[in-house]
């Protein structure tokens, strides 16, 4: 997470709730649908095995426009870039944000 996901989550109402849950977001009641979906449209596109399919991409444009579904999926791409690009070259978190541990 960079600093300004880290500096949004801290002034949102319910920011650091959402992210102390965010690992189990599916169970989680804090989560709006379009958030809900979001998480879904983010899984899939990180994990190999998952793909976006057709009925998703329906679901997706029914709470976001064709610009914000490009903006989210280059975030997503450059999140998972990070992901790969910084541990080999021994790059950790800055500390901006405590990420929960996982359950």
């Amino acid at each position: 997470m960079d600093i300004n996901s880290s500096r949004v989550l801290e002034t949102t109402e319910g920011g650091m709730e959402k992210l102390a849950e965010v690992t189990s977001w599916r169970d989680s009641r804090l989560f709006s649908e379009s958030e809900r979906l979001a998480l879904e449209y983010a899984a899939r596109i990180t994990y190999t095995h998952r793909k976006v399919d057709d009925a998703l991409v329906v679901e997706l444009k029914k709470h976001f426009s064709d610009a914000q579904i490009v903006e989210m999926t280059a975030a997503i791409a450059m999140e998972n870039f990070r992901s790969k690009f910084n541990p080999p070259l021994g790059i950790e978190a800055q500390g901006f944000c405590m990420v929960p541990p996982r359950k």
